[in-house]
């Protein structure tokens, strides 16, 4: 049997190997110029609109009936029933002690709901959240401190709280920095609750009201 014998069909050059390992190496310089330039970027905006210390926000008021409606409402979201439940202004911040603290302090240390918005479903809260600093391994904070708008909405694992406005007294706070709170998704903790969790899933419908959210859970 005559032996196969696979011949290049094409014109090979060393320089093409070197092409390849220049772009390369740029495309990876070019990777940690942008890192170290959004990390310093992003330091110095946060570091305009931050303070060092932060704010002392009200104490949460307990709310004695809150425990029993959340346990009827979850009940009848078990048993695949209709189940409707309105939490206030006063429910909502007593839910944050609930929180888990995820690393950088808990909720109730973070915010106050203060105000509803119903014509544009928002939450308007005052707060005080910690900041990295780009020397994050010293473990040091600074604090943004003022109001943060949330908009509700609906996801797959329920309804769920993201930034919409960020207000400093007497500074602006960088678009890019609002658009960067926006990724994240303020009802994740309680998502991840193992009795919460089930419940948020469920629920089909969440409207910011002149007093309170409306929750329903419609089959």
């Amino acid at each position: 049997m005559a032996k196969i014998e696979k011949v290049p069909t094409g014109e090979f050059h060393s320089g093409y190997g070197c092409v390849i390992m220049a772009l390369a190496a740029a495309m990876f310089g070019f990777i940690l110029w942008w890192g170290w330039y959004s990390l310093t970027t992003m330091d110095r905006e946060i570091g305009a609109v931050a303070q060092a210390q932060p704010a002392t926000l009200p104490a949460i008021s307990p709310v004695p009936d809150l425990e029993k409606r959340l346990a009827d409402f979850a009940a009848a979201v078990k048993t695949g029933s209709k189940a409707t439940m309105k939490v206030s202004v006063a429910d909502l911040n007593a839910l944050l002690v609930l929180a888990p603290d995820g690393g950088n302090g808990s909720y109730k240390d973070m915010l106050r709901v203060k105000a509803l918005d119903a014509a544009n479903g928002l939450l308007v809260t005052d707060a005080s959240l910690p900041m990295n600093t780009a020397k994050f391994w010293e473990g040091t904070k600074r604090y943004l401190v003022g109001e943060i708008d949330f908009k509700v909405e609906q996801t797959e694992l329920g309804p769920d709280a993201k930034v919409a406005a960020v207000r400093v007294p007497g500074k602006t706070v960088p678009a890019e920095m609002v658009k960067g709170m926006q990724m994240y998704g303020y009802l994740g903790p309680y998502q991840s609750h193992p009795v919460i969790g089930p419940v948020l899933k469920a629920i089909t419908s969440a409207k910011v009201v002149a007093d309170g959210i409306l929750l329903e859970v419609v089959k």
